[in-house]
């Protein structure tokens, strides 16, 4: 499996037969063969996360498909690939040509993606974080807390190939709640479980909150699970 990092949550994940692109909404797309399936996910409406740009990939290509959270108007989709789309709401499940989605809620707009394909299986966070702020009351900032626990959980022993999970400088002090936490979901010290790679998103190009990561957590047994991404259009074989 190729993963491809594009920009921000932009990632493309390239299987033997089929095409994976999540959130894309800026940045230089690879090319994509034409003999494989083409799944391209928008996690919500956001403009860092979806980009109405994404349907003119369809041009001249009949083997793409759009897995949209259900918040993103469908007046948004051309009327030439509705039948192409599907919108999902957290808790939906949905398949085709062996592609397998489970949506998760989001603590934000939007849903998580949980895919499983040629016998991979990735997650996608969209916006589904601990979005702790210090400008916000306490309660707020523990309902949150609350929210993402219970959100997360189905996710819990659950092995994944690929995990793309926020990590946001803009969070300050509390940039890595969402990660910290999603590792708790398994025991890392098992080289089964848990996520085989955790591609770091949301950064806002930022690359250097991955090294302060690894630098706080450098006893962490999912360390050498963390991807260093350096950059756009970096490439990952796994």
């Amino acid at each position: 499996m190729k993963i491809t990092y594009i920009a921000h949550s932009g990632f493309l994940a390239e299987l033997e037969h089929t095409l994976l692109l999540f959130d894309y909404y800026q940045g230089e797309l690879p090319a994509f063969p034409g003999d494989k399936e083409l799944f391209v996910f928008a996690s919500h409406r956001h403009p860092d996360h979806f980009n109405p740009d994404i349907f003119r990939l369809a041009e001249g290509r009949e083997n793409i498909f759009f897995v949209l959270s259900h918040d993103i108007w469908k007046s948004r989709v051309p009327e030439g690939q509705k039948d192409r789309t599907v919108h999902l709401k957290a808790g939906e499940e949905w398949s085709r040509s062996g592609v397998m989605v489970k949506t998760l809620r989001s603590t934000d707009e939007g849903v998580a993606f949980l895919v499983q394909a040629e016998e991979k299986t990735l997650y996608h966070a969209g916006d589904l974080n601990d979005w702790r702020w210090d400008g916000e009351e306490e309660d707020w900032n523990r309902r949150m807390a609350e929210k993402f626990r219970r959100y997360i959980e189905p996710l819990r022993g659950v092995r994944m190939d690929a995990a793309f999970v926020p990590l946001d400088p803009r969070q300050e002090e509390h940039y890595s709640l969402g990660l910290d936490y999603f590792l708790t979901l398994a025991d890392y010290r098992n080289p089964r479980e848990g996520a085989e790679k955790i591609y770091p998103m949301h950064c806002w190009d930022d690359y250097g909150i991955i090294e302060r990561w690894l630098s706080e957590h450098s006893d962490s047994p999912a360390a050498d699970r963390i991807v260093r991404i350096l950059g756009r259009g970096e490439a990952f074989i796994q």
